[in-house]
């Protein structure tokens, strides 16, 4: 096992001494300010961005931007086949320039254990000041704020937060900020798609959309190592959400769209425990990143209005399905589309990974199977699904978890404490319980004629 220490510098005066906990470590250094002065790897766009909108960010805000994009450095340029004795724990040392060090330095623990939480791995992170020269970062705006923004939501491309969009701009007292972060063509693609389609509907003045790529690639950081899990990639989304949201005067909220059901990411067997289940939208997660916003002093409130609902009652209940049906197939749900250029065939949603899954059950619960979704497997019931490979592994284990839930539906009370604590009230609780069992049964009526086999 090897661990990393990731060092944040700020432009050419930031020369001084970094004294690393682990002298043996593998340590990289990585400048986020180009010769201009100017923030790189995408935050600087962000930021001009804000200023376009007459908008200018805490300085805490921006801190947290570049504590988030530095996990996102360690996150997919560490391998953890190569660097994990176990096989999936990296061990990661973050030294981050911040404008108020002692602030973040007293709320170190609370940041490791969500780190630790959301990725799997032993996170470690150290605080420092940043130069006298790069005290203030944000960028002075251009011209008064933009009148009327209710509330940031994020837009990533896929179904839940498309649903999310109309929902907001279906309601006159809503004009809303869409932020999107991309680094694939895929996600990209999606995004633009969506923003032109709910530009041309409700009118170019009805929202606005902050749109970020932000990444690291051999260029950047010379690790020569990849990783595409990709735990981490929640904390920088929500970070820029949160960046978004302090520009805006007042308490602002930032909306999470995700079913109930992927949010909470029950696992459906015994294998995939821990890290092997992601938490992008677990709500302790979110409770976590809360804590750390307040501690921050940033007046921003994280919600997921979605928690309790599974995707098919989201889409059953969107404020427009008719415009939802035109442009829905555009929505990227897929946790990795691009593995269909193995068949020889352009990116798509492969059908059979568990978010294709329950997109493929929503589609048929809320749009009375009106789906023209491009999928690798168009029909699931046309042959046997071998469950020992990838195109049958998950839908075997939702028929599997069906009749479990089925047997006993108390079963769900217990099983959506796996993947992580729930420290909400117990009617909350409740609740999550509910959304687990309506939304394994929504993807099994779906699956109810599939047949699925080892070696099948």
């Amino acid at each position: 096992m090897r661990r990393f220490n990731l060092i944040g510098r700020l432009g050419p005066d930031d020369t001084s001494s970094v004294e690393t906990v682990q002298s043996d470590a593998c340590t990289f250094e990585i400048d986020f300010l180009d010769g201009n002065r100017r923030m790189g790897f995408g935050i600087g766009d962000a930021l001009d961005q804000l200023a376009s909108f007459g908008l200018r960010p805490s300085e805490r805000g921006i801190d947290l931007v570049v504590l988030a994009a530095l996990v996102n450095a360690g996150d997919t340029r560490v391998s953890r086949k190569l660097n994990a004795q176990d096989g999936w724990t990296r061990e990661i040392d973050l030294y981050v320039p911040v404008s108020a060090p002692a602030v973040w330095t007293a709320n170190t623990k609370l940041i490791e254990a969500m780190l630790r939480f959301l990725s799997g791995d032993r996170w470690r992170v150290f605080f420092r000041d940043r130069t006298k020269r790069t005290n203030i970062l944000a960028v002075t705006p251009k011209g008064l704020a933009i009148d009327g923004l209710t509330k940031v939501s994020l837009l990533s491309g896929g179904l839940d937060s498309l649903i999310g969009a109309i929902n907001l701009l279906s309601n006159q007292n809503q004009r809303p900020l869409f932020v999107s972060h991309y680094w694939d063509s895929e996600t990209a693609k999606a995004q633009t798609y969506i923003l032109d389609r709910l530009e041309t509907k409700f009118g170019k003045g009805t929202f606005k959309n902050l749109r970020v790529r932000l990444g690291f690639d051999r260029h950047h950081l010379t690790t020569g190592e990849t990783e595409n899990t990709q735990r981490g990639r929640s904390f920088l989304f929500y970070s820029l959400a949160t960046l978004a949201a302090s520009a805006i005067d007042g308490r602002s909220t930032v909306d999470i769209p995700e079913n109930g059901l992927i949010a909470l990411n029950v696992p459906l067997d015994p294998l995939r425990f821990g890290a092997l289940s992601t938490r992008t939208a677990h709500p302790h997660f979110i409770a976590s990143m809360q804590r750390l916003i307040n501690a921050l002093a940033l007046d921003v409130i994280l919600d997921n209005p979605y928690k309790h609902m599974t995707k098919g009652e989201m889409v059953a209940k969107c404020a427009d399905r008719a415009f939802l049906k035109k442009i829905v197939a555009n929505s990227m749900s897929c946790s990795s589309p691009a593995k269909a250029r193995y068949k020889k065939l352009s990116p798509r949603h492969c059908g059979y990974c568990v978010p294709c899954l329950i997109r493929r059950a929503s589609l048929e619960f809320g749009l009375d199977g009106n789906d023209e979704t491009l999928y690798t497997i168009e029909n699931l019931k046309a042959h046997i699904l071998a469950s020992d490979q990838p195109e049958g592994e998950h839908v075997r284990s939702f028929q599997l978890m069906a009749k479990r839930i089925k047997a006993k539906p108390v079963l769900a009370n217990i099983l959506v404490h796996k993947p992580g604590p729930l420290h909400e009230e117990p009617a909350a609780i409740e609740g999550y319980a509910d959304v687990f069992r309506r939304g394994v049964l929504e993807v099994a009526k779906l699956l109810d004629s599939v047949r699925a086999r080892p070696g099948g």
